[in-house]
Order: structure tokens, then C-alpha cells, then sequence
């Protein structure tokens, strides 16, 4: 079993940064891959972005390419996204996840939310105009 808990979130104007925090617990030497998901009201989830364990493998949605930046330290077992340059259209739920399915090494199943296992509870963003 793997908990995740995220931290971070918070309110930000337009053009700002935040960066979210995920610490995992448990079994986490089972992990392949972590992602973080976002969803906004009456919106779909989306995948953001997602990394494999060993960093070699990192994927990005094209809404956040070049703004996000997905990260890990392995020895904390903690996931990091550094957001800049922040849009109205980023306010969402962000929810961190764990996957034990190697499909997370593909850009199809970076960020499609069947291939992850353990979900946290989510930190909200919201960004002004």
C-alpha cells in the first residue's frame, strides 16, 4: 500500500509560480511511475505530468509543456511540480499518483488515470486574472 500527500496549492495572480509538493509512504519501492493530475469544475481530469522512478522518463501535457516541471527526490520519496508562469485556465484540483504499471513509461499511459494505483487527496490552485 502507498499514501500520498500533496501540499502546497494555494491562490496566485496570473504570470506567478507555485510549486506542489508529494510525499509518498509505504511501499514505495514498487513504484514505476508518479504523475500529477489536475481537474477544474465540471471539467474531465486531465493528466499533467508524470516522471518514471529513476527520472529517465518524463511526459508532459502540451497545456503545461514548457511551464511545469515535474520532479522527484528519491531519497525523501517526494514528487515536485514547479509551476510558472501560471494561467486562470491552470485553477484546478492537483492530485498526485502512483503507479506499480510500466504502461506509465508511454506517453499514453503517462497520463491516462487507469494506469495509476494510489491517488492522493488533492491541493487546490487557483490562479487570478
Amino acid at each position: 500500500q502507498v499514501q500520498l500527500v500533496e501540499s502546497g496549492g494555494g491562490s496566485v495572480q496570473a504570470g506567478g509560480s507555485l510549486r506542489l509538493s508529494c510525499a509518498a509512504y509505504g511501499y514505495t519501492y514498487s513504484i514505476s511511475c508518479m504523475g500529477w493530475f489536475r481537474q477544474a469544475p465540471g471539467k474531465e481530469r486531465e493528466g499533467v505530468a508524470d516522471i518514471s522512478t529513476g527520472g529517465g522518463f518524463t511526459y508532459y501535457a502540451d497545456s503545461v509543456k514548457g511551464r511545469f516541471t515535474i520532479s522527484q527526490d528519491s531519497a525523501k520519496n517526494t514528487l515536485y511540480l514547479q509551476m510558472n508562469s501560471l494561467k486562470p485556465e491552470d485553477t484546478a484540483m492537483y492530485t498526485c499518483a502512483a503507479s506499480f504499471d510500466s504502461s506509465c513509461l508511454t506517453p499514453t499511459g503517462a497520463t491516462r488515470a487507469r494506469t495509476y494505483n494510489h491517488w492522493g487527496q488533492g491541493t487546490q490552485v487557483i490562479v487570478s486574472s
